[in-house]
């Protein structure tokens, strides 16, 4: 059996065993009995490659993604024996884990506050205890930038070496914390300053439930996710994810400042040579001239070519959602949340096919009213070349009345 075990193709059919017992209902204890000695010999990369293996053979990203916990707990022991590569300050993997520390102590003092609110007799005053829940629930909503890096910047390098299935499962986990932590914001709003049975029980049935899960997932993260990205890209890959960071920011964290040697674009440069000129249809401009409009224009664009490759976006001064040179050459489809690939992919194929002119969207987002358009792109032949995504916060526009016909004084 051991000579067999050593066998890495052996291995991962064994382990796709094993979580498909856990999906047929067998229990932990029942699995890891029976694959205790293969369990003794799997390492981070190989259990990402089992859920890979998975979901090309069909299975949901869902279905991992609801029993990611019950995997977790199968192999943590085996994990908990291993000792995580190190890395030196500045490094993004590094700077993950720190603000995991930074994040966990919050939710460290959260879990104590929640634990003498839910002690407190129902009608007593406990207006200080819900005031310095919120101002720590504000910190812990910073977990946002530690979630767009990972799904902006890690992630997309990750897809480039064909590791595709485990981020999704990683982004969808992010997308129930978030709409979790919206349900404690909501919670905190609505409530009073006497402690009652109602809040009691929102504090069994959400807040710790989702504390226990941000937890879960830096444990997922530093034993899983980051491991198996150190054995898998490039320095120079890390380089340029330390490079792409700053535009995004960090959650309790201060940034680093340098990381090796200055880090390098993702990208080269576009040249501004006066003599590059391109002719449009309506004017020649050069590249200086026609980069310096496209981050002038007041609205986000972002262009996806035929084969679904994300190959341009402005980068204007404030940008809506986040984009990052990491993003150019992802598949558009992994630009998105598990649960909206769906409708990414159904807007691309009609316009494929001719099925719809544009899809429109808009949506309420803190205090912008943001209005996204998807336009298929053809050229003269009516080839379809692509989809153009235009974005812009239109609350301003909204609030237009009369006219202006003077130039003011600003």
């Amino acid at each position: 059996m051991t000579e067999l075990l050593n066998n890495r193709e052996y291995r991962q059919k064994l382990l796709k065993q094993i979580i498909k017992d856990l999906h047929a209902g067998h229990s932990v204890e029942d699995v890891k009995e029976r694959f205790q000695e293969l369990l003794e010999h799997v390492g981070a990369t190989e259990i990402s490659q089992m859920e890979q293996k998975l979901i090309e053979e069909g299975m949901p990203v869902e279905e991992i993604q609801r029993l990611c916990d019950v995997h977790t707990a199968v192999f943590r022991d085996t994990l908990d024996a291993q000792t995580p590569p190190g890395t030196e300050d500045g490094h993004p993997v590094q700077t993950f884990k720190e603000e995991n520390k930074a994040l966990a102590a919050v939710i460290a003092k959260i879990e104590k506050i929640t634990e003498q609110i839910s002690a407190a007799a129902t009608g007593e005053d406990i207006s200080a205890l819900l005031d310095r829940w919120r101002r720590l629930q504000g910190a812990l909503l910073t977990i946002e930038k530690h979630f767009s890096r990972k799904e902006n910047i890690l992630f997309p390098y990750l897809e480039k070496h064909g590791i595709t299935g485990p981020p999704s499962v990683m982004w969808g986990l992010h997308d129930e914390i978030r709409a979790n932590l919206k349900e404690i914001n909501a919670l905190l709003e609505r409530t009073g300053h006497l402690a009652d049975k109602r809040l009691t029980q929102a504090i069994a049935d959400l807040v710790l439930p989702t504390l226990h899960s941000i937890s879960e997932l830096f444990y997922k993260e530093e034993n899983i996710l980051f491991p198996m990205s150190l054995e898998t890209l490039s320095p120079d890959e890390w380089q340029e994810i330390f490079a792409q960071s700053h535009e995004v920011g960090y959650a309790l964290v201060t940034a680093p400042e340098k990381w090796q040697a200055a880090p390098r674009d993702a990208t080269p440069a576009p040249t501004t040579n006066q003599s590059d000129f391109i002719k449009l249809d309506t004017g020649v401009l050069n590249l200086e001239q026609l980069n310096s409009l496209l981050k002038t224009l007041p609205f986000d664009l972002t262009f996806v070519d035929k084969d679904d490759i994300v190959r341009y976006y402005s980068a204007g001064k404030e940008r809506i959602f986040t984009r990052t040179p990491a993003v150019i050459g992802r598949k558009v489809q992994f630009c998105h949340p598990p649960d909206s690939v769906h409708v990414v992919s159904k807007i691309v194929e009609d316009f494929k096919q001719n099925k719809r002119a544009s899809a429109d969207f808009w949506l309420q987002m803190q205090d912008r009213f943001v209005y996204i358009r998807y336009l298929p792109v053809h050229n003269d032949n009516g080839e379809f070349l692509g989809v153009l995504e235009i974005t812009q916060d239109i609350k301003e526009i909204q609030q237009l009345r009369g006219e202006k016909r003077i130039l003011s004084e600003e």
